[in-house]
C-alpha cells in the first residue's frame, strides 16, 4: 500500500511528520463510509467538478488505493471527523461505496487543520483564497504568526503575506478567484485600490494578463488629478477604457453643465505620432 503519509520536498511539515509526533496514537481500520463527517476546519471548499468525476471513475474501477486520515469525533457517538481525504470521501460516495479505509488518529482542532492544510498544500488543492483563509485561521484562531506558518509549510514569509493580502478585497472579487476567472497575480495588484470591482471586471472581460493590469493600475493610481477631483464612477470608468485604449494618461473634467475638457498626456513622440494617428484614422 502506498505510504499516506509520505512528505514531499519542499515543504516544511509533510503528514509523515505530523502523523509521527509522539502524542498522535494511529490505527488502520475500515469504517462504514456514513460514520464520517466533514471536517468543519477543511481549508478547501472548491472541488471541481470534472476532477470529481474522473476520481469516481477510478475508485469504480481500483477502489481507495490511499486511506482517508479520519479522528474520532467529540459530539457524535460512533463517527468519525474527516482530516484529510474529503475528495475522497466525495468521490467514494459518488462510486456507491459503503465502507473506506481509513487511518484513525488521535489529533485536537489544531493538529487536524494542520493536516488538512499541509495535505491540500502538497497536492497544490487549494485555490489562493482557500489557502489564504487557512493561514489566517492559523493566525487568528491557534496563536500562529506569518512567521510559523511561513516554516510550516515551507515557503515564504513574502508568500504567506500575500496570500493574507487578497483576503481585503471586496467578496465578489474574492469570488472570482476562487472561480478561476482571475488570478492572484491580478488580485494582489488591486489590493488597496480604488473602483476594484469595477477593474476585476474590465481584467477578466479584456483578458488582460498581469503585465498588462500593472500598466493599467499605474496609469491610474499616477494620475495627477486623482488627488485634485472626486470624480465619480461613470467618469472613472470612461477614463479607464480610454487609457486601456490608446495607453496614455487620460484626464476628463466634466462640469455640472455638461461642460468640460479631456487631456492626454503622452511619454515621447512615438506615444504622441500613435495617437494622432487613431484619430486620423478614425475621424
Amino acid at each position: 500500500m502506498i505510504n499516506p503519509f509520505k512528505s514531499k520536498k519542499g515543504l516544511g511539515r509533510g503528514l509523515s511528520s505530523l502523523i509521527g509526533d509522539s502524542d498522535l496514537k494511529t490505527t488502520s481500520n475500515k469504517v462504514s463510509i456514513s460514520s464520517i463527517l466533514p471536517n468543519k476546519n477543511q481549508p478547501r471548499k472548491v472541488f471541481e467538478k470534472e476532477s470529481l468525476d474522473e476520481l469516481t471513475n477510478s475508485i469504480k474501477e481500483r477502489g481507495i488505493i490511499q486511506p482517508l486520515i479520519v479522528r474520532k469525533s467529540d459530539n457524535q457517538d460512533d463517527k468519525f471527523e474527516l482530516i484529510a481525504g474529503e475528495r475522497r470521501w466525495h468521490a467514494a460516495q459518488s462510486a456507491g461505496l459503503n465502507e473506506v479505509p481509513v487511518v484513525i488518529i488521535s489529533a485536537d482542532n489544531l493538529k487536524s487543520l494542520e493536516m488538512a492544510i499541509i495535505e491540500n498544500v502538497q497536492r497544490k488543492d487549494l485555490n489562493p483564497v482557500e489557502e489564504a483563509k487557512s493561514y489566517k485561521n492559523l493566525i487568528e484562531n491557534f496563536g500562529y504568526d506569518q512567521d510559523k506558518v511561513s516554516k510550516f509549510i515551507g515557503k515564504s514569509r513574502t508568500h504567506v503575506s500575500n496570500c493574507l493580502r487578497i483576503l481585503s478585497l471586496p467578496e465578489k472579487i474574492l469570488n472570482y478567484i476562487s472561480e478561476g476567472k482571475m488570478s492572484q497575480g491580478h488580485a494582489k495588484i488591486l489590493v488597496g485600490v480604488n473602483n476594484a470591482i469595477f477593474l476585476a471586471e474590465k481584467i477578466i472581460k479584456k483578458g488582460l494578463s498581469v503585465r498588462q493590469t500593472e500598466n493599467l493600475i499605474k496609469l491610474i493610481k499616477n494620475g495627477p488629478y486623482l488627488k485634485k477631483y472626486k470624480k465619480d464612477p461613470n467618469t472613472l470608468n470612461i477614463e479607464a477604457e480610454l487609457m486601456e485604449k490608446i495607453g496614455m494618461r487620460v484626464n476628463l473634467i466634466n462640469k455640472k453643465n455638461n461642460q468640460g475638457t479631456i487631456s492626454f498626456e503622452y511619454k515621447g513622440v512615438d506615444q504622441l505620432d500613435r495617437f494622432i494617428k487613431i484619430i486620423k484614422d478614425n475621424y
